[in-house]
């Protein structure tokens, strides 16, 4: 079973997602250029909204700083280990084959230890290897001897028990411990424009509040990329897969409706202050399948032009709508449950796939249909 999503976004000027040389993200499709934001970019804006709609305890973070964050859990739980817990929280996570260096970093954590790279690990994971390096010290192991066999059963055992929701949709990979890697559930798209872009750029000044009175020149120069579009947005979401991983049918649900909601309301915060271009879907799309995902981008390769009276948005809503009824009827597709919400007037052609309901309608409505059909499985 998958969830589809799909979204229209206009956006106006703005800079969310930017290359090496700080212009906004591009890409060629359909002969043309269209403005870009990848799919990094919008995971990361979907995972600092769970925190609003699930609790802290069933997420994750990814970090160079595990160390310091088992560290920390150990002291909290038994405060005069606090000179040996550093190491004893090293131990416990070199166990899983992950490697730890001093870290690079400067400050007042300079001298601190790290990982050599950025580590996807649960809130719980955290708590449970603290517990563990806990253990080990009260039975006298020295955190400089080589972990047993049995000790890596042990802390094997911790990173293969119910998932981190967002571990379990975006996926974890330890290159120095490959058994320990988790297959991502979800998969989202590149977000790309339905509309031809033109790359243009804000020449700009500031000027010095103190400067004398005779001093008419500006303090600074600088120009920004930017561009305007509506974006194509896709995700999708194997629900069984993300199920297996949590092992509960309820936390499966709550973590399915999180991702949706996450997706339609999340926005990439680059250059947010400079523009406030934070915007809503113009449209949506929540359908979901009992074969296969479907990206149907095919709608905008041949990009949507500007017509007298009538907005980029709604013409892409209108040919979303329409690809989705060609490839079902092409293909034999149908839908298990369908819903579109518009934040303007129902598109006839969305609705002809879909239900039109509100984003409330939708939410309880989807929880309803993953419970009944987990329930039969």
């Amino acid at each position: 079973m998958f969830i589809d999503l799909y979204g229209l976004q206009n956006v106006p000027p703005s800079n969310i997602n930017r290359d090496d040389t700080g212009s906004p993200k591009v890409a060629y499709y359909g002969g043309v250029l269209r403005s870009r934001v990848s799919s990094q970019a919008w995971k990361r804006a979907m995972r600092e909204m769970f925190p609003l709609l699930l609790e802290s305890s069933r997420l994750g973070v990814r970090t160079k700083n595990a160390v310091a964050l088992i560290r920390d859990a150990i002291v909290a739980k038994r405060p005069e280990l606090a000179e040996e817990a550093e190491s004893m929280a090293q131990f416990a996570l070199s166990a899983t084959g992950v490697k730890v260096k001093e870290s690079d970093r400067a400050g007042k954590d300079k001298g601190s230890l790290a990982t050599e790279y950025l580590i996807f690990i649960a809130h719980r994971e955290i708590g449970q290897l603290a517990d563990i390096a806990i253990a080990w010290h009260d039975a006298g192991i020295d955190v400089a001897s080589k972990p047993t066999a049995a000790m890596k059963k042990e802390i094997d055992a911790v990173f293969h028990g119910v998932q981190a929701v967002d571990i379990a949709l975006f996926g974890r990979m330890l290159a120095d411990a490959p058994d320990l890697n988790t297959d991502a559930s979800a998969q989202v798209a590149h977000a790309i424009s339905v509309d031809r872009v033109t790359p243009e750029y804000d020449y700009f000044t500031a000027v010095d509040d103190c400067a004398s009175e005779d001093n008419a020149g500006a303090a600074m120069l600088d120009t920004v990329g930017f561009n305007s579009s509506t974006l194509y947005r896709y995700a999708t979401l194997n629900v069984d897969a993300l199920q297996d991983q949590l092992r509960d049918a309820t936390a499966t649900v709550e973590g399915a409706a999180a991702f949706v909601e996450a997706f339609i309301r999340s926005m990439p915060t680059g250059k947010q202050n400079t523009f406030a271009n934070r915007t809503l879907p113009a449209a949506c799309v929540v359908i979901i399948r009992d074969d296969q995902p479907i990206n149907v981008v095919g709608a905008f390769e041949d990009p949507v032009r500007p017509a007298e009276g009538v907005s980029i948005s709604r013409q892409a809503a209108v040919r979303l709508g329409r690809k989705l009824a060609y490839v079902h009827a092409a293909y034999g597709e149908t839908p298990r449950k369908a819903w579109n919400i518009t934040a303007d007037e129902s598109v006839p052609e969305l609705d002809a796939v879909s239900k039109y309901v509100s984003f409330p309608e939708m939410k309880a409505e989807l929880k309803a249909a993953l419970t009944q059909a987990l329930s039969e499985e």
